[in-house]
Parts: C-alpha cells; structure tokens; sequence
C-alpha cells in the first residue's frame, strides 16, 4: 500500500544538546513508530555532506524520516510528545513534505515507500539512498564514494545534500534535493564517477541491503537553511509542489 505522505524532519542543534540527542536517538524510536499513523520511521544522524564519509558526521543536525497513512496523520505530529522533546533543544527545524515517485530496494527488510507509479513533476525532487555496507566490502566502498562525492557536490540543479545514517558505520544513505528530475536524472546517469559507482555495485557485493527512492517535494516548512539548500531566496523552491 502506498503511503498517504512522507514527511521529512530535519533538526538543528547547538553542540551543547548533543548528550541530549544521544538520548533521544536511543529511546525515541520506538516512540516515534508508536504514533498514531505511523507506518514506518527512522530517527537518522547526518553528516555535512562533503564526502559521505565516516568521519562526515554533523553532531549538530538530526533527522526523522515518517511513512504516514494519511496527511491528517502528519498533521499530528508537531503536537505529539516526539517532536515537542526535539524541538524544546532545537534552534532551527525544517519539515519537507514528500510524495514518493519510484522506489526500489528495501529498509530494514521493508518496502516502506510502497511500489508508486511515478507521475509528472514540474518541480523540486528528493532523491534518498540508503545501504546496509557488508562489512567485508566497506573499505572499497569508501575509497569509490570521493570522486562521486566531488560530482555531485558541482552538479547543475543540485539544491541541497548531505548523509543519513542510522549508525556511524555500515548503515549509510544521502539526500540530495534537485531543482527538477532532469537535473536528478543527468547527474544520475551522465556523470561518469557516478555512473562508474552504479556499474561496479553488483559485482563489488558492497552492500547487505539497499534502497533508492525519488520524492516529489511538497511544502518545505521551517528554516530551508537546515538543509544546506542553495536556493535561498527563490520562491520558485520553497512551498507548493505537491
């Protein structure tokens, strides 16, 4: 079943609430999948987005990626125990509403985005990979991911991007949020470093389990600037693609 919408939070922290994040990522999980209409979640750390590396991290910039059965489910959420507790130690927060176009692969054994039949959009797209790394294959897998990392980073149409990760090591993925698909797609398939990455992946044996979706961006709710977007000040990218 395909989810009525998918929401995207992101938090800023000052460093000072880091011991209170580590808390937080360790008991609300299982309060944050206990709300009401919640199909799937995962509370994520971030890295900067400068080489999707281990040593990429962002202490200061915490995720929660929700799967709900309807809008009015998300609807809830701002007012739910969850989010009260990440915004009381937040000096910034952004919500980006989500409308899933393709998705393929699997999270925690899950296909949590549903099978959606993809459709036109005129407008920003968000593109989430995740991976769980065989531990085996890590290392090769690190020293192919900085030549993509330099491509995306000068990539045409790129707005915004960093890393997730449910765990510092072996469970990693990234946003990237794109002007349009054409610019998603041209990166995807035309630039050389990346398509060399997607071509060595099955032979490599890189990862456990993988998972690649594409988003069209709704309402961006909040301080767009908590992304990392590069497009500040444009209208054309900040609320009503839906």
């Amino acid at each position: 079943m395909n989810p009525g919408l998918v929401t995207l939070h992101v938090w800023r922290v000052p460093r000072r609430a880091v011991p209170g994040v580590l808390t937080r990522m360790a008991t609300h999980p299982a309060r944050l999948r206990r709300l009401p209409g919640v199909r799937f979640a995962k509370l994520l750390g971030t890295g900067t987005g400068t080489g999707f590396g281990p040593g990429d991290a962002d202490l200061t910039r915490w995720a929660a990626l929700v799967v709900w059965g309807s809008p009015a489910d998300a609807a809830g959420f701002d007012t739910s125990p969850v989010a009260r507790s990440w915004a009381r130690i937040a000096r910034a927060a952004v919500r980006v509403d989500l409308r899933p176009l393709t998705s393929r692969g699997r999270w925690s054994g899950r296909e949590p985005f549903g099978a959606p039949s993809g459709g036109r959009v005129t407008g920003p797209v968000l593109a989430l990979t995740r991976a769980r790394l065989r531990a085996r294959r890590a290392a090769t897998f690190w020293r192919a991911i900085p030549p993509v990392a330099a491509e995306l980073h000068a990539a045409p149409g790129l707005l915004a991007r960093f890393g997730v990760g449910e765990a510092p090591l072996g469970w990693q993925g990234t946003v990237s949020v794109w002007r349009d698909p054409a610019d998603l797609v041209a990166f995807a398939y035309r630039s050389p470093e990346h398509r060399a990455a997607i071509t060595r992946t099955p032979t490599e044996g890189w990862y456990a389990e993988e998972l690649f979706a594409r988003f069209a961006v709704g309402d961006v709710v909040g301080d767009r600037t908590v992304l990392g977007w590069a497009a500040e000040g444009d209208p054309e990218t900040s609320r009503g693609y839906a």
